[in-house]
Formats: C-alpha cells, sequence, structure tokens
C-alpha cells in the first residue's frame, strides 16, 4: 500500500464530500456584504468552516470508529439519538439542497426543465455511485476532485488578478459572527463527523490494520482537504468583496456567483460554472449517503440489504425535498443549526483534548448545559415572553447566539479542577 498516494487520494476526496452542499455560493455574497470587512468574516467563515471540520476529522483519526464513539462518555443513549440527529439533518438538509442548487444553477438556465426531473435524474446517479461504496472515494479523489480544483483556482486567480481594487466600504454588525454562523450553512462539521467514518471504513476496506498508519492517512488527508478549503473560501469572500462596487447590492447569492464566473472565465463562465456546480454537488450528495447508510448498516449486523434499502429511501427523499428554493432550505435549516452545532464543537473538543480532562462525567456535565443553554439561544430569536426575554438577555453572548459558550466552557474547567480536588483529598 502506498500511503503517500492514499493521502491524497483520500485529502481530495475528503475535499470534494465538503465542498459540494450548494458551498459555493456561500462565501461570495459574505465578503460582497462584508465589503472591507472581508477579512473578518472570513476569519468567522474558516473558524466554522475549517478549523472545526478538521478537528472532526483529527477526532476521527484518534478514536477510528464511528460517529457513535463521539458521544458514548455522555451514554450510549444519547449517542444514538445524537447520531440519528445529526444523520438526518444531513439527509433532509445538506442533501437534497445539492440538487436544488444543482438545478438553479446548471439546469434550469440551460434547458428550463422542471426541478422533478432533474432531482429524479440526479438522484438515480447518486443511487448507482453509492451502491459501488467500495469505490466511491478513489472516483471522487482521483477524477471528480482535480476537475473542480482545477476550474475553482482559475476563477480565483483570475479574478484575484483581474479584479477592482475599489472596495465599497460596508458596515455590518458583528462581520466576524456574521461569517461565523454564515459556515454553519457549509454543513462542513456536519460533514467532517459523516466522511470521517466513511475514511475509517474505507482504510479497512483497503486492507489497513495498523493503527498508527490509519491515523497518519486520516489526518494528512484531512489537512490537505481543509487547506484546499482554506484557499478556496478566502479566495470566493475576497472575490465578492472586489465586486461589491460595480453591482446592486440586493443581487442574490447564485447571481453574484454567476457574475464572477462570466467575468474570470468570458462566455464560457456559465458552462464551466455549471459543470463545476454540478460536480461539486453530487460529489457531496455520494459522500454523505455513502456514510449515512453506512451508519445505519452497522445498526443491523451490517446487513448489505440494510445499506440498499437506506440508501434507495435517502434517494427518494431527495428527490422530494430537492424540489423547494435553495433560499428556502437555507432558511429552514438555521434553527436546527443553532442547536446542532454546539453540541457538535463540543463533542468534538472533548475528543480531541487529552483523555484525562475529558472524563465521563465532564462529557455528560458540558453536554447537558450545552444542550440547556443553546436551546435558549434558539428561544432568543422568537417571541417570547417578557420574564424569559429579560432572563436571556443576562446570559453573556446570548445577543450573539452564542448564549452556550461560556457556560459550557465553566463547566468544564469547574468539573475538572473538582474532580482534581477530590481525587487529591479524597
Amino acid at each position: 500500500m502506498n500511503k503517500t498516494r492514499e493521502t491524497y487520494v483520500f485529502g481530495f476526496a475528503i475535499f470534494a464530500a465538503f465542498f459540494g452542499a450548494g458551498n459555493l455560493i456561500l462565501p461570495p455574497l459574505l465578503g460582497f456584504n462584508a465589503g472591507v470587512d472581508w477579512w473578518l468574516v472570513a476569519l468567522g467563515f474558516v473558524l466554522s468552516a475549517v478549523v472545526i471540520p478538521l478537528a472532526a476529522l483529527l477526532a476521527h483519526a484518534r478514536l477510528q470508529g464511528t460517529m457513535l464513539d463521539f458521544g458514548n462518555k455522555v451514554s450510549p443513549l444519547f449517542s444514538l439519538l445524537f447520531s440519528l440527529c445529526i444523520y438526518i439533518i444531513a439527509v433532509l438538509l445538506p442533501v437534497p439542497r445539492t440538487a436544488a442548487v444543482t438545478h438553479e444553477m446548471a439546469i434550469e438556465p440551460f434547458f428550463g426543465t422542471g426541478s422533478l426531473l432533474t432531482s429524479s435524474v440526479y438522484f438515480t446517479l447518486v443511487f448507482l455511485f453509492a451502491l459501488n461504496r467500495g469505490k466511491v472515494l478513489d472516483v471522487l479523489g482521483k477524477y471528480l476532485t482535480p476537475i473542480i480544483v482545477i476550474i475553482l483556482l482559475f476563477i480565483i486567480g483570475v479574478g484575484v488578478f483581474s479584479g477592482s481594487e475599489d472596495i465599497r466600504l460596508v458596515t455590518i454588525d458583528s462581520p466576524f459572527l456574521n461569517g461565523f454562523f454564515e459556515g454553519y450553512q457549509t454543513y462542513d462539521a456536519i460533514a467532517g463527523l459523516l466522511t470521517g467514518g466513511v475514511v475509517v471504513i474505507s482504510l479497512n476496506l483497503k486492507g489497513y490494520t495498523s493503527f498508527n498508519d490509519k491515523r497518519i492517512v486520516i489526518v494528512r488527508s484531512g489537512c490537505i482537504a481543509m487547506f484546499c478549503l482554506l484557499i478556496i473560501y478566502l479566495g470566493l469572500i475576497y472575490l465578492g468583496a472586489t465586486l461589491n462596487i460595480e453591482l446592486p447590492y440586493q443581487i442574490s447569492r447564485s447571481e453574484l456567483l454567476q457574475e464572477i464566473a462570466k467575468r474570470t472565465l468570458g462566455k464560457f463562465g456559465n458552462i464551466s460554472l455549471s459543470v463545476l456546480m454540478s460536480l461539486a454537488c453530487f460529489t457531496t450528495a455520494v459522500a454523505v449517503i455513502v456514510g449515512t447508510a453506512d451508519f445505519f448498516q452497522g445498526l443491523f449486523k451490517k446487513s448489505k440489504h440494510v445499506y440498499v434499502f437506506m440508501v434507495l429511501v435517502f434517494c427518494l427523499i431527495g428527490v422530494f425535498i430537492g424540489q423547494l428554493d435553495v433560499s428556502y432550505i437555507i432558511d429552514v435549516a438555521l434553527p436546527v443549526l443553532m442547536i446542532a452545532y454546539p453540541i457538535m464543537i463540543v463533542l468534538i473538543f472533548l475528543n480531541i483534548i487529552p483523555p484525562k480532562w475529558a472524563s465521563n462525567v465532564v462529557f455528560k456535565a458540558v453536554i447537558v448545559v450545552t444542550i440547556m443553554f443553546s436551546l435558549l439561544d434558539v428561544l432568543s430569536s422568537d417571541n417570547v415572553t417578557t420574564w424569559l426575554k429579560t432572563l436571556l438577555e443576562e446570559i453573556p453572548f446570548s445577543s450573539f447566539n452564542l448564549g452556550w459558550l461560556l457556560p459550557s466552557m465553566a463547566t468544564f474547567m469547574i468539573v475538572n479542577v473538582s474532580l482534581k480536588v477530590k481525587e487529591k483529598y479524597f
């Protein structure tokens, strides 16, 4: 086995799995709205869409199991429920969004066909790829991803060197946090949890038996994938900022991305963008459905029939939800992500720090506090009673939907200190 070759193949495959859930349409508008503060929104976006997903892959390199291992220290029941929720979110939101983006950006402008036809053909192909799951990462890493990377780097390179240097001064509240929460919509943290499990299974299928060899491949391929994401996300955010003085402020995500492609690739811009969007979205849909079907297969003694059945169910779900408007899917997802992301972030953190600081008691206490305060964060964005609103205003950072952060950190430190004192004196 050539570990260097496998590392690059897996790295590009992971990149493809992360990058396709309509993520191309997010960074440009973020930079466009931020203007001269594009670098601040970029920092926030990179934190939630690159750093946290990389941490998830590093946690997988340590655990080398399934997503169930992330929450087992809380309780097996919590771990099962958490995993089910994450997989259901992945199937109901980012996967159908890949079909919706493909239709809106790559099919409808050229053929004018209905969304039902697009999603039906799209998920038929996803189904066929997912049935050949043993070859999925090889196909993604060897063939599809290099095409995606080449087109993207060309667009960014031409745009950076030929774009306007004048950027409109745009003032938005908390640009860093705007970028951070927009990074939720990439679903990259979820992709980190799902894709890491797919990589572990794929390494096992390829005959890797050494724990250390698998860890090296996962860590290095994860770093390659996240570096590619970093360059492309930063480039797209910057390109969006350079166009904000030339284009109308009400421009949509899709229109802005199309304008970038047109200005960098000329008359071939729309065609190239269509190919890029289709490939990028397709790779993510395949990777997520494979990972989710793998999970359910593992719950039923690795039955092949269960795997095929779940792939079919997920593809049918994708056909129907994929007909919805992209903006609608993004808006519906936000409250769900506001609850799910804090729990994911905390579990990822607890699984990459030294075990002596992450005992079962620490896991349970921090997760309980995180769930409580993340629920309050979601309530703060709705109409609530006066007394509850007053209570929410007293929680640090709750106005930024980060009311869970300090209580979770405080719980982590207090429980660890208490356990060390108990161990030393009692």
